[in-house]
């Protein structure tokens, strides 16, 4: 498949919109001694939720949090793990499991924010772009077309050269990319972690390229 790219925006971005609900916001608050929240108004839950989380140790709010949004993924004992290395690495971009680094990046940028500090900021990356023809555009194939504007040092492409080629299956793409969105003719935004691509990789604003297909041997035969 080739594909004309026009890369309209690339923004680094520290917190995602709509990332946390105000219905988020309430069920958090009684997890941290707040069980009114749902009588209080909407533009106030964040703000009260910052309050109560800076009442408890960092690991502590971070355990609470973490069990909230991924108990269903991690164990009690990944997330005590978790909790106490989100203070002294990148965990949304380090954890093993990368189809957990958007939710981690979530819960570490609201940690943050409350701590003022404290967690180390990790940024989201958020690209919007034109792709014609509007065929086939799945997360791979939209990373397999923005290979070609990433500088040579690009993480991806050190990572990843044989699933851009086709010659390898490319189910991380899932995860990479944490959001594409389209918002007709021909646009899409897409948000992706900036440990995978950041505002400075991007070298081209427009070009053409040829998207490989990855053929399995069965598909093959």
């Amino acid at each position: 498949m080739k594909y004309h790219i026009i890369i309209n925006s690339v923004k680094t971005v520290e917190q995602l919109h709509n990332a946390w609900t105000n219905d988020d916001y309430i069920a958090l608050l009684d997890r941290f001694g707040f069980p009114d929240a749902a009588n209080s108004k909407p533009s106030e839950l964040k703000e009260l939720l910052t309050m109560a989380i800076t009442d408890f140790e960092p690991s502590e709010a971070a355990a609470i949090v973490l069990d909230y949004k991924l108990s269903e993924e991690l164990g009690e004992g990944q997330i005590d793990q978790i909790s106490h290395d989100m203070l002294i690495d990148k965990v949304s971009e380090e954890y093993s499991d990368i189809s957990l680094h958007h939710q981690l990046f979530n819960i570490n940028q609201l940690l943050y924010q409350a701590y003022n500090g404290t967690f180390f900021n990790t940024k989201a990356t958020t690209v919007e772009f034109q792709i014609t023809p509007n065929e086939d555009v799945t997360k791979e194939n939209v990373l397999k077309a923005l290979d070609k504007t990433l500088a040579k040092n690009s993480i991806i492409k050190r990572l990843y050269a044989d699933h851009l080629a086709g010659k390898e299956a490319f189910d991380d793409a899932e995860s990479i990319i944490w959001n594409l969105e389209p918002k007709g003719d021909y646009s899409y935004v897409m948000t992706t972690s900036e440990y995978w691509m950041s505002r400075d990789e991007f070298t081209e604003a427009e070009y053409d390229v040829e998207v490989i297909p990855f053929e399995s041997d069965e598909e093959s035969d």
